[in-house]
């Protein structure tokens, strides 16, 4: 049913050099953080000079800075077959990493779209075995790949998954904060000064949100709108909703930062163009 590309490299794997002899404790830290699921931002784009180790570690997704000091300073981690234990090392383009006898390289940028279907979590790897999103693009692309924001297990839609930290970086953040279209129907006809309250503005626990649009869907049922939003906190449209007294009975994202569901069906994904990739990295 999935439509994978097998383009990109894969990454090498070479054995560690002068591994260094770690105490019982270490030891167990080291097959701690080996086993870990791995999480963080992608892989950085080196357009700085030089780069902190533990941040590098970091978004390759081997673990959290903080956890990636306690890896360095164990001695499990190697630059140009060197051990590293200096907390603050700097690596620069063209230094090999490896950790876990693994090298860690960048990798070919990638950019898939998914229209995510009912019933899937929004993270890595779930210890209770919920069906995650990564399990539907698991076969887009040999590099590691991360959702873009979150979306709750019920919710349907549009979710971009990228290893460009770039990009994704600019899509989450606060100023920015890529426009989402959603397509709700609630358990009753919407009145027309709700549609306007959402605009004007809805008080919720965690601050004042407010839609950028908010509208009867044309061609549906009394129950059924299109709301507009840029804001990244959680389940705001839902909880907007909510707040006017309605019961959200489906709640698809149908638009996320211009690009659409057009030919996508769902439960299935594809790669962006060019010309796609070109408009996100110039909008605004």
């Amino acid at each position: 049913m999935r439509q994978p590309k097998k383009t990109g490299a894969k990454p090498k794997v070479s054995g560690a050099k002068d591994a260094p002899k770690v105490s019982a404790r270490d030891k167990r830290k080291y097959i701690d953080y080996k086993i870990k699921v791995k999480k963080g931002d992608p892989l950085p784009s080196f357009r700085e000079d030089a780069i902190r180790l533990n941040k590098f570690l970091s978004n390759a997704g081997i673990c959290s800075r903080r956890e990636a000091d306690v890896l360095i300073e164990t001695g499990v981690v190697s630059i140009n077959g060197v051990i590293i234990t200096e907390l603050g090392y700097k690596i620069k383009p063209g230094d090999v990493v490896q950790y876990d006898g693994e090298t860690i390289t960048t990798g070919t940028k990638r950019y898939v779209l998914l229209n995510k279907p009912k019933g899937y979590i929004t993270a890595i790897d779930d210890p209770r075995g919920r069906k995650t999103v990564m399990t539907l693009v698991s076969k887009a692309c040999r590099e590691q790949i991360f959702p873009v924001g979150r979306m709750e297990r019920e919710t349907t839609g549009l979710m971009l998954f990228t290893n460009d930290g770039d990009m994704m970086k600019k899509l989450l953040h606060p100023r920015y904060h890529a426009r989402k279209l959603y397509h709700i129907e609630t358990n009753k006809a919407v009145a027309r000064e709700d549609l306007e309250k959402m605009t004007r503005g809805i008080d919720l626990d965690d601050g004042r949100f407010k839609a950028e649009a908010a509208s009867f869907v044309e061609g549906g049922a009394s129950n059924e709108i299109g709301v507009e939003i840029r804001s990244g906190k959680n389940q705001v449209v839902r909880r907007m909703v909510e707040a006017l007294g309605y019961q959200v009975i489906k709640l698809d994202r149908v638009v996320y930062a211009g690009l659409t569901k057009k030919d996508l069906p769902r439960g299935y994904y594809r790669h962006l163009t060019e010309q796609e990739v070109a408009f996100l990295k110039m909008s605004k």
